[in-house]
């Protein structure tokens, strides 16, 4: 299949979502569905703890609205964690993925929780020990609801756990579910391993669960990407990453593009490359992002992408330099094949 990475158009300089006093990633977007507009689901926690490792303290999947696709978005409320230490999801929740399943609207995301008192930004900065405590009870949940303002159903435990002894027991992170057309939940996931970023498979029959592993092994066995976005367009999956080395696009950091007949078995496209970290602004600027990561796609009522949106930030390069980062929003010129 012959495919093209020229799809971004010029991006409005006031689209996407920031906040003053916010460290801002992620962003994932639905339409209204009474036609009112536009809702996204992004994740925030505050600038007065380092970037990094502020998020696994503090991050909290917040929704935001906006009267048209583009943006810019306003905060609207704060939807998890819950608060409490004793949920599962009690004291941090990121990255969430939003998608209409039939009637529903179902939000994905990854929480954890801890019970001691939240540190002081210098302590976060420095106690790794803490951290990768609580960073890996990192899990996989799902919120169901019928409209994306909510309310919203727990179930009140992850829908996906690590499993000890295997290539994901350390955690699972990254939720990137797909709607397949006869109705199951294709749900990738990625995992840390001593070989690399790995992604894994694990597919419902309805929202509520279980999420069976189709294999024991990662899909995508020599192939170091993370931050899935993954699609079926009527055909066969489609599917967008981080590269992580560069090796596959050409470029450090931009999107592969991948596509699969079956969702298990993925080979790369002919135009590898999905989108870049050099972007051009509606004034004709051109600017490289220090990154642009965790890419979520709209799609039109035919499956075809509209928008790219995705976590970005400022600097020479890599979040942990970033002094801002936002949820930037990217008007594409249709498929990438």
């Amino acid at each position: 299949m012959n495919c093209s990475n020229n799809k971004m158009l010029p991006v409005p300089l006031n689209s996407g979502f920031e906040m003053d006093n916010y460290w801002i990633w992620c962003g994932s977007v639905v339409e209204d569905p009474d036609g009112n507009g536009f809702h996204m689901f992004a994740a925030r926690w505050s600038k007065e703890y380092p970037m990094f490792q502020g998020y696994i303290y503090l991050s909290e999947i917040v929704r935001a609205w906006s009267p048209s696709m583009l943006g810019p978005y306003e905060f609207v409320e704060k939807v998890l964690p819950t608060g409490n230490s004793s949920d599962w999801n009690g004291k941090m929740a990121h990255n969430p993925t939003i998608v209409k399943y039939g009637n529903k609207y179902l939000l994905y995301y990854i929480a954890t929780t801890y019970d001691i008192p939240l540190p002081s930004p210098d302590i976060v900065a420095t106690d790794s020990k803490t951290m990768n405590e609580i960073y890996q009870r990192i899990r996989i949940g799902v919120l169901i609801g019928d409209h994306p303002a909510g309310p919203w159903e727990s179930l009140g435990k992850p829908i996906l756990e690590a499993r000890p002894g295997e290539w994901d027991h350390q955690l699972v992170t990254n939720p990137a579910p797909c709607i397949h057309p006869n109705g199951k939940i294709f749900l990738y996931y990625r995992s840390n391993t001593p070989d690399g970023l790995r992604i894994g498979l694990a597919v419902a029959e309805s929202p509520e669960g279980p999420y069976k592993r189709i294999q024991d092994e990662p899909v995508m066995q020599g192939i170091t990407v993370e931050d899935p976005f993954v699609w079926h367009n009527g055909h066969c999956f489609e599917m967008i990453a981080k590269d992580i080395t560069g090796e596959i696009t050409g470029e450090f950091h931009s999107g592969a593009h991948f596509l699969s007949d079956d969702g298990i078995n993925w080979h790369v496209t002919d135009e590898p490359q999905a989108y870049s970290k050099t972007i051009t602004y509606s004034d004709g600027t051109t600017t490289t992002l220090g990154s642009l990561e965790r890419p979520q796609l709209l799609l039109d009522e035919k499956g075809i992408p509209k928008c790219m949106f995705a976590a970005a930030s400022d600097g020479p390069g890599g979040f942990r330099k970033a002094q801002n980062t936002w949820n930037i929003a990217i008007p594409l010129s249709g498929s990438f094949c």
